[in-house]
């Protein structure tokens, strides 16, 4: 006899089991190090801009953006397979105590997300309104019914398949949820604050009756399923090999001519294979440009001279070694090794392109500081960040590519 309370067992230990796994190989890296150095001096400079705040500071506003957006943000943990959508569709109505502890899972989740958004704002509110830190657990409980509610209705429009149903319920959730916020961190009556947060109350009250006849949309949930799990396997994958990670191919038709810039010919074999696997597969581009433009924004606003250097050597090394699973991006594909190549090419052909994109970033970094005209500091940053460079491609990596 079926019965939920058992498949919720078994699939809650499969992913405690798989998540486990991974997450000890996360948190034995050098990348973490490097983040919490990061984090810390985050928090050192916050806390010294707090210091420069005065009452006209919008500080109500950017804590309704923040907060708003990791509630609108509600995603569902159902932990579903592919194999699901023909093995469980005949026990969908007996399944509901499983989807509830899925959604007790989520919630308990995204809570601890926003426990540190509200500990990032609460020091900017107190500093700006006078107030207490006491606020902050009233504040706490009352965004954890927000979240819930958020959830609730995350739920229900999941029973729709249109894309535009799914569009339209995140921006009335986050307008909803923007203006319930800014009235709570601008100290309004507490009874104001709620009338809004009563449209969230109707909002679930409507799709609940819409859906009450619809049934559950398993290829959908086991597509969203599958994009979580595939985020935290792309984040695993910078650490050590990950057999069930799907490679994510886009055309980028726009970056065709750098990759024509090579030359054809067979010692540049692995040249176009590593460019364009760079460009077009995985998020290896993705990660360099979002990287660049966070640490160029970073750079930007520190004031302190030799920091900026520090950072940008910081940034280098982020990128560099999320870089690294390129070198075995194709380790599984057969025709590869079919090469009639030396192994010395492929390693000439990978050195290359490291070499180039933590160059061609070092060199921004630089840009950013001269645009505060610091010029020898620049001068100091884009001398480093190449040293580093070689350092970077022609030891450490060698050596991680290695072992």
């Amino acid at each position: 006899m079926f019965k939920a309370e058992t498949l919720w067992k078994q699939r809650f230990g499969q992913f405690l089991k798989e998540t486990s796994r991974y997450l000890r190989y996360i948190f034995n890296g050098h990348l973490v190090i490097v983040l919490l150095f990061l984090l810390g001096t985050a928090g050192f400079y916050y806390q010294e801009w707090i210091h420069t705040l005065d009452a006209n500071f919008p500080a109500a506003a950017i804590s309704a953006i923040i907060l708003a957006l990791a509630l609108t943000y509600s995603p569902i943990l159902t932990l579903l397979t592919e194999p699901d959508k023909m093995f469980m569709l005949p026990l969908e109505s007996k399944l509901g105590d499983y989807f509830k502890r899925t959604g007790i899972l989520s919630f308990f989740l995204q809570a601890y997300l926003l426990l540190i958004l509200l500990a990032v704002v609460m020091p900017m509110y107190v500093k700006v309104t006078d107030g207490s830190f006491r606020s902050f657990f009233p504040f706490f409980l009352f965004l954890l019914g927000l979240k819930a509610l958020n959830l609730f209705i995350r739920w229900k429009v999941q029973f729709y398949i249109e894309k535009n149903t799914h569009i339209t319920d995140s921006l009335v959730r986050f307008s909803v949820n923007i203006v319930v916020l800014y009235l709570l961190f601008s100290g309004a009556n507490p009874f104001i604050v709620l009338i809004p947060a009563l449209l969230l109350v109707l909002l679930y009250v409507y799709y609940r009756g819409q859906t009450r006849e619809k049934g559950l949309k398993w290829e959908l949930l086991i597509e969203l399923e599958e994009k979580r799990m595939g985020a935290f396997y792309r984040v695993a994958n910078l650490f050590t090999d990950v057999p069930k990670l799907k490679d994510r191919v886009k055309r980028r038709k726009w970056l065709d001519f750098l990759a024509e810039r090579i030359k054809y010919g067979q010692d540049n074999t692995f040249s176009h294979l590593f460019v364009r696997t760079f460009f077009r597969s995985g998020d290896y581009f993705g990660l360099f440009t979002r990287l660049t433009i966070i640490g160029a924004i970073t750079i930007y606003f520190l004031t302190y001279g030799l920091g900026q250097v520090v950072l940008a050597l910081l940034f280098l090394y982020l990128t560099g070694f999320q870089l690294l699973p390129l070198w075995n991006h194709h380790q599984h594909k057969l025709w590869v090794d079919l090469y009639p190549l030396q192994s010395a090419t492929k390693e000439k052909a990978f050195t290359r392109l490291l070499s180039v994109v933590l160059a061609v970033q070092s060199l921004l970094f630089g840009l950013v500081i001269s645009l505060k005209l610091e010029w020898g500091l620049a001068a100091v940053s884009v001398l480093l960040g190449l040293v580093f460079t070689v350092f970077f491609v022609y030891f450490y990596s060698k050596k991680r590519r290695q072992s």
